[in-house]
């Protein structure tokens, strides 16, 4: 397999902040930046947070954050002052008013700075453990927040726990007869109109290579030829790590729905694509943020 440079392939695969993972060990590190006034937060409610303007996040200050949220450690800006999450679960009101409104990172996410998208990316993945997962999965025991909100203990049994990421492929599949044909699916919880590359999860005991051929096999019938890695994307909806594919078709009749995840298969032109990623004609593809659209994009492009 083939390795570009991942941090050209989407907006959400670029480093964006740093992580500073060496202070996370510092005890009192997260109470210490809650009282800085010079630390700044991103407020996170479900999927959603706040707006400065439509491509900027609204930072906030930890005294200006409503109470009841849980708390996170995500790194360091360019000038060295702390950046926090505070996350809320899911709530019907607007927690605040914000200049440019609310939105979810599928909405917003390709619009936005590396820090910022960086920021939003690692605030909603490690906001989601935070808000599920506040009891020992060995004892039912409420666990102890540590290292600056990235792990739980279980004071009863001991454990240690930390966030879980589940890998997953997601794959364009291009002719093996023609190369301005591409096969993209449209789900079956989708409209008619709506397509995009063949994913899921990585099964235990299985390689990214073979998940791509069985997935692809199973979605859509066809057996792969080569498989070409593009990059990878942290997709938290819940917990995913998205690695993406191109993969040639060793025989396009083969393709056909599988009927139950996948309604319909369809290969499409070149200049099919071209209008859709225009926004023309009647077909909808995956949004910017998404690493479908960037496998899409760059295929149509012939970025390969």
């Amino acid at each position: 397999m083939t390795a570009p440079d991942s941090t050209s392939l989407n907006p959400l695969a670029q480093p964006g902040l740093d992580r500073a993972a060496d202070e996370r060990l510092i005890r009192g590190l997260l109470e210490t930046a809650k009282t800085d006034a010079d630390s700044r937060v991103l407020v996170v409610v479900g999927d959603s947070a706040p707006l400065a303007a439509p491509d900027a996040l609204q930072w906030r200050t930890p005294a200006s954050v409503p109470h009841g949220a849980e708390w996170a450690f995500l790194g360091r800006d360019e000038d060295g002052a702390a950046l926090l999450a505070a996350v809320f679960a899911t709530q019907d009101d607007e927690l605040f008013a914000a200049p440019s409104g609310w939105a979810g990172l599928r909405t917003v996410g390709a619009l936005l700075t590396p820090l910022d998208a960086g920021a939003f990316v690692e605030a909603l993945s490690l906001g989601r453990w935070l808000i599920d997962a506040p009891f020992c999965p060995a004892c039912g025991t409420r666990t102890i927040l540590g290292d600056a909100g990235w792990s739980r203990r279980c004071p009863n049994c001991g454990r240690q726990h930390f966030p879980r990421t589940d890998p997953a492929v997601i794959v364009a599949i291009t002719s093996i007869a023609d190369p301005d044909l591409l096969l993209l699916g449209s789900n079956a919880l989708w409209g008619a109109d709506r397509f995009s590359c063949f994913a899921g999860f990585v099964e235990a005991g299985e390689s990214l290579e073979a998940a791509v051929r069985r997935e692809v096999a199973e979605e859509s019938g066809i057996d792969v030829g080569t498989v070409t890695y593009r990059g990878s994307q942290a997709w938290p909806y819940p917990r995913s790590l998205m690695v993406g594919f191109l993969a040639e078709s060793r025989d396009d009749a083969m393709a056909r729905a599988d009927g139950e995840e996948i309604a319909a298969v369809r290969w499409f032109t070149r200049d099919e694509i071209g209008r859709a990623l225009a926004g023309d004609g009647d077909v909808v593809l995956p949004g910017r943020a998404s690493i479908a659209h960037r496998l899409i994009a760059d295929w149509h492009a012939e970025r390969v």
